[in-house]
């Protein structure tokens, strides 16, 4: 288990109070770490935790702004010490119909999704440099790596969850960002690596859209969708020294969705 083991590790969470942000924080915190959550709202934040972690602690952050990261990774780094994993799973869109959307709607959610990530990558680096080590882990989506099947999505009660261009366009961007900045860094001995989640449903969507839940599982290999669980093992892999000479990959948890 020592090879896995994060005590002592400083692990900053965008997005961390979120249905797959949250299922993070949990395995990176019980896996020894300090866990950072990053995000706009305190009062969801201890909402969601409830003070039912010590190794826990809240930092405000607004992912469009550069300086917010700046501050983020310069308090994270002067009252712990070091500045160890970094996930980046925070995400902002706009505009959902691929006919329809305007030109602010595609170019905000490329800032929030995809401008965003580099914005923290880049906040993050003198403090990794600094210290020789780091483990960058950015989230992209199934439909970075593949195109939507539109089947899935055919009807009215379906169609309101198609997943829109933008989101896959900024999502494969993150794939590539990874690549750069993995070769970029290497040197340096931080490892930067993407983990691409695939049908993850919200427990909204599972209770109140059952015959949408039942079309992602009969177009996945399993037959099955994910819970936010699943993604724990791949997190504390590419968190831990384990990954030390893995860098610059793209790790699925898809239940196969995109090997057909």
């Amino acid at each position: 288990m020592e090879i896995f083991n994060l005590s002592g590790k400083n692990a900053v969470v965008t997005g961390g109070y979120g249905y797959l942000g949250t299922a993070m924080v949990n395995a990176l915190h019980s896996f020894g770490a300090n866990v950072i959550v990053a995000g706009r709202s305190r009062a969801k934040f201890e909402e969601k935790f409830n003070n039912e972690h010590s190794r826990l602690s809240f930092q405000e952050c607004d992912i469009m702004q550069s300086e917010s990261f700046k501050k983020l990774y310069q308090n994270t780094f002067e009252n712990f010490g070091s500045l160890d994993i970094i996930i980046n799973n925070a995400y902002s869109s706009r505009g959902n119909d691929p006919e329809k959307m305007t030109d602010e709607d595609w170019a905000y959610t490329l800032e929030g999704g995809l401008a965003s990530v580099h914005k923290s990558i880049r906040e993050s680096i003198p403090y990794l440099k600094q210290q020789q080590s780091g483990k960058i882990i950015n989230i992209s989506s199934m439909y970075g790596m593949v195109s939507p099947n539109f089947e899935v999505y055919e009807g009215e009660e379906c169609r309101r969850f198609l997943n829109p261009p933008h989101y896959g366009a900024a999502k494969a961007g993150i794939i590539q960002l990874t690549k750069y900045y993995a070769a970029y860094l290497g040197k340096d001995n931080i490892q930067v690596n993407t983990l691409t989640p695939g049908p993850f449903p919200s427990e909204n969507i599972k209770n109140e859209y059952p015959g949408f839940v039942d079309r992602l599982k009969t177009k996945n290999p399993q037959n099955n969708i994910g819970v936010p669980e699943d993604l724990s093992g791949a997190l504390i892999l590419l968190s831990s020294k384990a990954s030390n000479f893995i860098t610059g990959q793209n790790l699925v948890v898809d239940g196969g969705w995109t090997s057909w």
